[in-house]
């Protein structure tokens, strides 16, 4: 990918379009652009941080270590997506570590640049903190689809954020495995099987890493529905 191009995802992504206009170009001149592998490590828990990271292309899963040795996922983010910012800023150590999912590339701003920035314009401060309203809601949702969905509908979420049309036959590509999403939704493998299985009545059809959506409205209805009436399904 062309660095032109590169910086031109950049400048959609949550964080760089919220800041003043005339910072921007100088904050993606003292960027560092880099590309990883599938399995590449871009940070680990407790590494002081160092970086404010916007994913370009690709997926970055965050995840954190349990004492009995497991992993959790915290988050998955792609393309325009950034995070790290609360920790970089506060110079404080990561509390997960960050590992490429899929081939990506990561712009990283150094923290330094951006603090730099925020002591001249106290503007970017209101920036950082769009962008991190933005992490609360999305934990806040996450933290809702565990509680009031069964885990069916917490896939057809997931599946309904990668289509591309509102209505109609769809379809998706997995945009990762199976392992990482079941992680994601907050569901062990053996139960991500049994919603893609229970997701067949609401039209859907998983082969490998695609599925097809006979009605994108229909799953949305599906997902949508009190959880009471979809104990059923789950």
């Amino acid at each position: 990918m062309a660095h032109e191009a590169q910086k031109a995802i950049a400048r959609n992504s949550l964080l760089i379009r919220s800041l003043p206009e005339q910072h921007v170009d100088a904050l993606l001149n003292q960027a560092v652009w880099r590309s990883y592998d599938r399995g590449e490590t871009l940070f680990l828990q407790e590494e002081k941080a160092q970086a404010i990271h916007v994913v370009i292309d690709g997926w970055v899963k965050l995840f954190r270590m349990t004492p009995t040795g497991s992993e959790a996922v915290v988050s998955v983010f792609t393309r325009g997506e950034s995070f790290g910012e609360a920790v970089a800023l506060r110079n404080m150590p990561y509390p997960v570590s960050a590992e490429a999912v899929t081939p990506c590339d990561v712009m990283h701003i150094p923290s330094p640049v951006f603090v730099s920035l925020m002591r001249r314009d106290p503007e970017i401060c209101i920036s950082i903190l769009a962008t991190t309203f933005g992490h609360l809601h999305s934990l806040v949702a996450q933290l809702e689809q565990l509680k009031a969905q069964t885990g069916a509908q917490r896939v057809a979420e997931f599946l309904l954020e990668l289509c591309d049309c509102e209505q109609g036959p769809c379809e998706v590509t997995l945009p990762y495995d199976k392992m990482l999403i079941a992680g994601r939704l907050g569901m062990k493998p053996e139960s991500l099987s049994r919603a893609f299985s229970r997701l067949k009545a609401a039209g859907v059809t998983v082969q490998r890493n695609h599925a097809d959506i006979e009605d994108v409205a229909m799953l949305r209805d599906y997902a949508e529905s009190d959880p009471a009436d979809s104990w059923s399904k789950s």
